[in-house]
């Protein structure tokens, strides 16, 4: 099957793989070749992509999953690969997410924050793997 990944700045990917392994909002999805077509709203989750015989990893920030006659087309905000992720960066994003939450202003918008904590974890998650 064919998988194309589709950022606002950039076509992250494009290539040939064996499975894609996401979460939707929905719970976590295993996609083969001849799977029905599906359309489905991603989390920020570790997304695992089989092909030659290796499983690669990268954090996916969330977004859109469409899938039919073995295309996938995700379009997401971010998608970082092992080797591309800022480490201090993300500690950092987790440290001000963590923060915000727990001081439980008024101001503050908590999906939101809930949010950027998840794409933080996911990161660092992934970085350590």
């Amino acid at each position: 099957m064919h998988i194309k990944i589709v950022t606002p700045r950039e076509v992250y990917m494009d290539k040939d793989i064996e499975s894609i392994h996401v979460k939707t909002v929905e719970g976590e999805i295993t996609l083969l070749p001849n799977h029905t077509p599906i359309f489905a709203a991603l989390v920020p989750c570790p997304m695992l992509i089989g092909h030659t015989s290796q499983i690669d990893e990268y954090a996916l920030s969330g977004g859109f999953l469409k899938m039919e006659n073995k295309n996938v087309l995700i379009l997401t905000d971010a998608v970082e690969g092992k080797g591309e992720i800022d480490i201090e960066r993300a500690q950092a994003a987790y440290k001000r997410a963590k923060e915000r939450i727990e001081k439980k202003d008024a101001d503050t918008n908590m999906r939101r924050a809930n949010l950027a904590l998840q794409r933080a974890i996911t990161r660092i998650n992934v970085y350590g793997k």
